[in-house]
């Protein structure tokens, strides 16, 4: 695989996934355990939000590996290590983004190991990661201009 230009688009589609995800997190009762679970759509609404955030984070990376230095990515636990060894990524951050990855594949494989009390502790405290890790792409691609295909 040969490296070519970042999707303009595609950086701009992830990144409004992420945030609109990361939103309706925001928008359900996190005030207490209690509240929060008093309607199981929360939790679902949560779930499925948090997941969608961190699948968007990880296909932008893999999109930055792909398109902008040709590196395929087949499991999203190496996107992280990919992105740092190519500067995108701090290798700090890119310990992050590797346990946001493994978090995910949990979500996915191991679901129903994932407790009410550890999602709504996540949506209260943890989210921070996934916002960290999104801006620190979006950083690096305004820092990088040369690397992106601005067509939309």
């Amino acid at each position: 695989m040969s490296p070519d230009k970042i999707s303009k688009r595609v950086v701009v589609d992830r990144i409004s996934w992420i945030n609109n995800m990361l939103g309706e997190i925001d928008s359900l009762p996190l005030e207490n355990y209690e509240q929060f679970t008093s309607d199981k759509r929360n939790i679902w609404s949560a779930e499925s939000c948090l997941r969608r955030a961190i699948e968007a984070l990880m296909d932008l990376g893999r999109h930055i590996a792909a398109k902008g230095f040709g590196q395929g990515v087949t499991e999203y636990k190496e996107i992280g290590n990919i992105l740092a060894q190519m500067g995108v990524l701090s290798d700090s951050e890119s310990v992050i983004f590797k346990t946001l990855a493994g978090y995910r594949n949990r979500m996915i494989h191991f679901y129903h190991e994932i407790s009410y009390r550890e999602l709504f502790e996540i949506c209260v405290s943890d989210l921070s990661e996934v916002k960290a890790m999104a801006e620190a792409l979006r950083r690096w691609i305004k820092e990088n201009p040369e690397k992106i295909d601005e067509s939309l």
